[in-house]
């Protein structure tokens, strides 16, 4: 009786103990796996301190050398000033005109009634999956035509509007609801005043995704700019450091240098919004 009566208390204790170590497992699971993604960033900001002979070095050496004059040689030797400034301006630029035309036209197609309405929108959004190379020649050669080639406003047109600002955006307005809009156009409020009193302010989460997103593309661009932009003083940051590779192929740790500035901004950027970015990808698409 006595063994018997023990048996399902044990039995209850181990399942206990095996449920609690899941999340042990699963939290030093993903400990392993962040370090593992974030290796080659640390071993790039680390390189960056060194000198050309420890960059590469076997075994890999952890330990910087120090060599804070590298962030100094960066900025003489190259034109980082002119490629951070027009990437910047092109990344500011861009990723307000998209949040500006992808929210106002998704206040269109999710609070507007309007014939062929819909259709529209499938047609708008199946742009998202043709690839930019399909058209890439004749984008081009219009763009030649209306002399918008090799000037900062041709990368500019090229990114202004997105269906997938468009696309989110509208997700997030439907998820507001409905009530509001008829509320205010009841007080005499247009429709204008709605998207810029009511939808705006309260979709702010989504605003912070769609900024980060884009600005981060934007700022990574490599083919756009490779294709419109041929004078130097136009270069964007991935352009200049692409020449600065092929100047100074043996540089290693300039050359880290220079990537660890490339990425600092979206760094940066990344961690202002993150809480909002998880916040406008969480609640993008749930309606009630």
């Amino acid at each position: 009786m006595t063994l018997t009566g023990t048996r399902p208390v044990t039995d209850r204790k181990t399942t206990a103990r095996r449920r609690s170590l899941w999340p042990v497992v699963g939290h030093a699971a993903l400990i392993v796996a962040s370090l593992a993604v974030l290796a080659p960033f640390f071993w790039m900001v680390l390189s960056s301190l060194k000198t050309n002979n420890h960059v590469f070095t076997v075994p890999i050496r952890w330990t910087p050398d120090w060599h804070w004059s590298n962030y100094v040689d960066i900025w003489t030797r190259s034109g980082m000033v002119t490629w951070v400034r027009n990437t910047l301006i092109l990344s500011v630029v861009i990723t307000f005109l998209q949040v500006l035309t992808g929210s106002f036209a998704a206040y269109g197609f999710s609070r507007l009634r309007w014939p062929g309405r819909d259709v529209l929108f499938l047609a708008y959004v199946g742009t998202i999956a043709v690839p930019w190379q399909a058209y890439m020649i004749p984008q081009f050669i219009l763009f030649s035509k209306l002399h918008l080639s090799n000037t900062l406003w041709a990368m500019v047109a090229l990114q202004a509007f997105g269906a997938f600002g468009v696309f989110l955006m509208k997700q997030f307005y439907e998820t507001v609801p409905e009530e509001l809009s008829e509320a205010a156009r009841i007080d005499g409020l247009s429709e204008y005043g709605i998207w810029r009193r009511i939808m705006l302010p309260l979709s702010m989460p989504a605003i912070a995704s769609l900024t980060l997103l884009t600005f981060v593309n934007v700022w990574n661009d490599y083919l756009g700019p490779l294709i419109y932009l041929r004078d130097p003083d136009l270069w964007t940051i991935q352009i200049g450091l692409k020449t600065f590779i092929g100047q100074y192929n043996a540089q290693y740790a300039l050359i880290m240098t220079g990537s660890v500035l490339s990425v600092l901004p979206i760094a940066i950027v990344f961690l202002l919004g993150q809480k909002y970015f998880v916040q406008g990808i969480a609640t993008t698409g749930i309606k009630g």
